[in-house]
This record gives C-alpha cells, sequence and structure tokens, in this order.
C-alpha cells in the first residue's frame, strides 16, 4: 500500500495517468465504430502511418505527436477516399494506406539520429508524457468526445447500416469523414500511450469483451470504456510494482478480460 501511495508522488505517474484514461476513452468509444463498420485493424493502419509522422517530426525537430496527428490525418482522410472507390471491399483501403505507412516510417527511420526517441512510440512510453504532451492530448480529447457525444445517435446508425442511414436523411458521407478523422486524431495520441505496434488491440479487445456481455450499444460503449480505462489503470501500477513494460502489460490485461467475458457468458448460457 505504501508503494502505491509513493506512485503518486511522482510528477511523471500522475501524468501517465491522467494521459492514460483519457486515451482510453477515447480509444475506446472510437472502436465501437470501427468494429461495428468492420474496420477493425483501421487502429493498426493508422498507428503504423503515425511512425511516419513521427519520424518526420525527430527529423524536423518538432513535437513528434504533432507529426503523427499530421500523418494519421492525411492516412485517415485517403482510407476513406480508397474506401468509397473501392466500395465492397473497402477493408482493402485499410491495408493499402498501411503498407505505405510501414513503408515510409522505414525509409525515414534510417535519417533518424537518436533511435530511441523512435523506437520508444513502437511498445508506448506512457511514463514520459511531458506536460506539453498531456495539454494537446487534452485538447484533442475535448474535441473528440464533444463531436462524438454530439452525433452519437447519427453514428449508431451509419456502424449498423449506412444505407438506412441515408433514407432517415443522415449525411453519411460527412459523417464518415468526422469519424474517419476523430480516428485519426485518437490513433496519434495513443500511439504515444500504448505504442504503434499494439493500438489495435487497445482498440478493438476491449470492444469484443463487452460485446460478448452487454445487452444493448449504449451499454457496450460504457463498458467497454470501463474495461479499457480499467486496462490502463491496472497495467500502470503493475508496471510500476514489478518494473513491467506499461504498454504491453495493458495489452495483456484486455485480453484477459476478454477471456473472463467468455466465461461469463458461457456461464449464463448453462
Amino acid at each position: 500500500m505504501d508503494r502505491l501511495l509513493t506512485m503518486f508522488s511522482y510528477s511523471y505517474m500522475v501524468r501517465a495517468f491522467v494521459a492514460g484514461i483519457i486515451v482510453s476513452i477515447l480509444v475506446s468509444c472510437l472502436g465501437n465504430v470501427m468494429v461495428h463498420k468492420r474496420l477493425s485493424m483501421i487502429g493498426d493502419s493508422l498507428a503504423h502511418t503515425s511512425l511516419a509522422g513521427v519520424a518526420i517530426g525527430l527529423i524536423a525537430g518538432i513535437n513528434p505527436i504533432v507529426g503523427a496527428v499530421v500523418a494519421c490525418l492525411v492516412g485517415a482522410l485517403f482510407i476513406e477516399g480508397i474506401r468509397k472507390k473501392i466500395g465492397m471491399h473497402s477493408e482493402m483501403a485499410v491495408a493499402v494506406v498501411l503498407s505505405f505507412g510501414v513503408g515510409l516510417a522505414g525509409v525515414l527511420s534510417g535519417f533518424i539520429s537518436n533511435g530511441a526517441d523512435f523506437s520508444s512510440f513502437l511498445f508506448g512510453s506512457i511514463i514520459a508524457t511531458t506536460k506539453t504532451d498531456l495539454i494537446l492530448i487534452s485538447v484533442i480529447a475535448v474535441i473528440v468526445l464533444a463531436l462524438y457525444i454530439f452525433l452519437f445517435k447519427k453514428i449508431f446508425l451509419i456502424s449498423f447500416d449506412e444505407n438506412s442511414a441515408r433514407i432517415l436523411g443522415v449525411k453519411v458521407d460527412l459523417i464518415n469523414i468526422v469519424i474517419t478523422i476523430l480516428t485519426a486524431l485518437t490513433v496519434s495520441v495513443a500511439s504515444r500511450i500504448v505504442g504503434t505496434l499494439i493500438i489495435s488491440s487497445l482498440m478493438v479487445v476491449p470492444v469484443a469483451a463487452a460485446t460478448v456481455i452487454a445487452r444493448s450499444y449504449k451499454m457496450q460503449v460504457i463498458t467497454s470504456i470501463l474495461f479499457s480505462v480499467g486496462s490502463t489503470v491496472l497495467g500502470l501500477v503493475l508496471s510500476f510494482l514489478y518494473g513491467l513494460k506499461p504498454g504491453g502489460t495493458i495489452c495483456l490485461i484486455t485480453v484477459a478480460i476478454f477471456v473472463i467475458c467468455t466465461f461469463i457468458k458461457m456461464f449464463r448460457k448453462k
């Protein structure tokens, strides 16, 4: 207990908890949309694209998160544009942008003088969150949550059936662009927290766990947020107590929650 109380005496741990909780909420909200739109891997695609932005930021001497945000926005708009052109095979748009992002990041990484800074984005560096990072994350969180809550009903309709949404007068194309941009903003800041290689896990697994036990869409969103935030908090505590990597620990906890929820559903049926 003393060690737990000591943990909050460090300013970097306080920033880590605040940033982690904010990102967990954002990722869960957008993850619910992407799962139902069958674009679960968009988080992975944009996370890898953000690496190219991180590389550009480090080369140019600017905040890497700013570079990641710009790269994710460009990648997200490309995904939406390709998705509209391809139609029924829209998931291929994710693969195309993923390939481009990985390739560009790989080439640009060779021009970075300090490889450690770049590598920190692969598995996350939540305890290295600075005050500037926290301010940027908070501003993006306000924008994303405000738009998500304001457009919640329309996003719900589009997530399940775009054709029915059009019939009901929803501006599907505009809302899709807004969702894509919000996802890009969320992924760009989340990649700093949990890392590029496991961002898709944090975006999808808590949602999958909530889907198993939730009985309505609204309850699914709330449950996935609780799972995501709980995984982040527990992951940070365990990483502090036992010297574990925060990003990987958080990811494993989300998987454990999914397994537990699956067993709960099995016992319910029996």
